[in-house]
């Protein structure tokens, strides 16, 4: 590339405007700018990168060629979860959040808002509603940054550093929330006894240095944790915090954590409206009761209802402002950056299209079709599911005689995507609302033909009937 190459795409690359700009605030060459490098830090040579493709025609087709590469799961027949799942979303999700005034949105100040503030608003009281809290957050960045900030809050509360953690937690998801608390709090991992939580086990290594004890449910496995109030009574009883982690698509039928004596709960919702879009459209909530001591610690956006100086109106705006980042910038207690807070719209749209009983039928699906794989796939022989807990959505099988990713090699073949790969051995399969027992039925018989019992498919579709 020649020093007269102008870039198409590129601004300020014309050697005119170049010079012009180095004129503008005294520098002789772009070098003066990089003077404080020291030398052993500079490269001294042209990147390593292909020839450019200066015509447009040409870099569309170049990308277009890289995309062709990627495969959909509304082309193969997925069972992959693992924190981004495959529910589905009613078009009239994605109609509302297309709209220009909430898709150029960025912050939805007072004097730029087009009724951004009052969604938001309802997103977060529909959120309140279906967890059985009182006051929850505009979103932030994702379900991980929320777990962390939650149990952050822990430990600002009780001024401790030790974390209990219970159940099984997505390796991601352990390693985000580690990297973010890490200078302030110290996680020690409990092994689970049977897919949950080991009471034994806490209440051994419970004391009043513990800061919080945290509970996903349901956890990377999909185990549903059933014995919440009492891990929630033994934490409070040495004034340890309980923070859940969770997903909030099965609280149309499941007991929420806020009922069962959780302090702070957390999760991602991805599942409420949201498309997979190769890697997932996330968003955090963070959600307390109306505590004043819980609520000023949380450090993302609230937004409240309020009267204005015109009888009978009412606006949106924010509640309790000096608390965040943005109010005390340097001093404040967290930082907290750009909202994702667009996906809490698409949230709020699939709630209110939901309903209580169309969440309590979706949570009895769930239930349904998770119960049918599990007994489906461990009627194969060579197959055990990992563990007997209650589950939702997910759950693990063990192959004895064939690798985990020889299993997903093998149904690839035939367009079928079988789960995600945990160990050797272990493989996690996912079902949603989009799974029909039909499509278990044919992952049940290809998993059986790859492990070379075909004719136990007969048997397993008598007992399934």
């Amino acid at each position: 590339m020649t020093p007269t190459f102008v870039h198409p795409y590129i601004p300020n690359t014309a050697p005119d405007v170049k010079q012009a700009m180095l004129d503008a605030v005294g520098a002789e060459s772009v070098e003066d700018f990089y003077i404080d490098v020291p030398e052993e830090l500079r490269l001294r040579r042209a990147l390593d990168l292909p020839e450019p493709l200066p015509a447009e025609h040409d870099l569309a087709r170049h990308v277009r060629g890289i995309l062709a590469k990627n495969r959909s799961t509304e082309e193969r027949l997925s069972f992959l979860g693992a924190g981004t799942y495959n529910h589905h979303v009613p078009a009239v999700v994605d109609e509302v959040i297309r709209r220009s005034e909430f898709l150029t949105a960025y912050a939805g100040e007072p004097y730029e808002d087009h009724g951004r503030f009052q969604a938001l608003f309802e997103y977060q009281s529909l959120m309140a509603e279906l967890l059985a809290m009182d006051v929850v957050n505009v979103p932030t960045y994702d379900g991980y940054q929320a777990t962390a900030t939650g149990l952050a809050m822990a430990g600002r509360l009780t001024g401790r550093r030790r974390v209990l953690a219970l159940s099984d937690v997505l390796p991601e998801k352990l390693s985000k929330v580690h990297d973010y608390i890490r200078t302030d709090l110290d996680i020690e991992q409990l092994a689970p006894a049977g897919g949950t939580a080991d009471l034994a086990a806490l209440q051994h290594r419970l004391d009043d240095e513990v800061a919080a004890v945290w509970i996903e449910t349901p956890s990377a496995t999909g185990a549903v944790e059933t014995r919440l109030a009492e891990i929630a009574e033994a934490a409070h009883a040495v004034g340890a915090v309980v923070v859940v982690g969770t997903d909030p698509i099965g609280y149309g039928v499941l007991t929420p954590p806020a009922l069962q004596g959780a302090d702070i709960v957390t999760g991602d919702i991805q599942s409420l409206g949201l498309h997979q879009w190769f890697g997932g459209a996330h968003a955090g909530f963070i959600a307390v009761h109306d505590d004043p001591r819980f609520v000023m610690e949380m450090p993302s956006r609230l937004f409240g209802l309020e009267a204005t100086d015109v009888p009978g109106e009412y606006g949106f705006g924010d509640v309790a402002y000096e608390r965040t980042s943005f109010a005390q910038r340097e001093d404040g207690k967290e930082w907290v950056g750009t909202a994702a807070a667009l996906w809490g719209i698409a949230a709020g749209v699939y709630l209110s299209l939901m309903g209580p009983t169309g969440m309590a039928e979706l949570g009895e699906l769930l239930l349904a079709r998770t119960r049918y794989a599990q007994q489906r796939l461990a009627a194969i022989p060579g197959i055990e599911l990992g563990d007997d807990a209650l589950h939702l959505r997910e759950f693990t099988l063990t192959f004895s005689d064939m690798r985990a990713a020889d299993v997903v090699t093998a149904l690839r073949g035939q367009g079928i995507e079988p789960g995600v790969v945990v160990d050797e051995q272990t493989l996690l399969v996912c079902v949603t609302d989009t799974t029909s027992a039909t499509d278990i039925d044919r992952l049940a018989h290809a998993l059986a033909a790859a492990l070379g019992t075909p004719g136990a498919t007969a048997d397993i579709t008598k007992e399934s009937k």
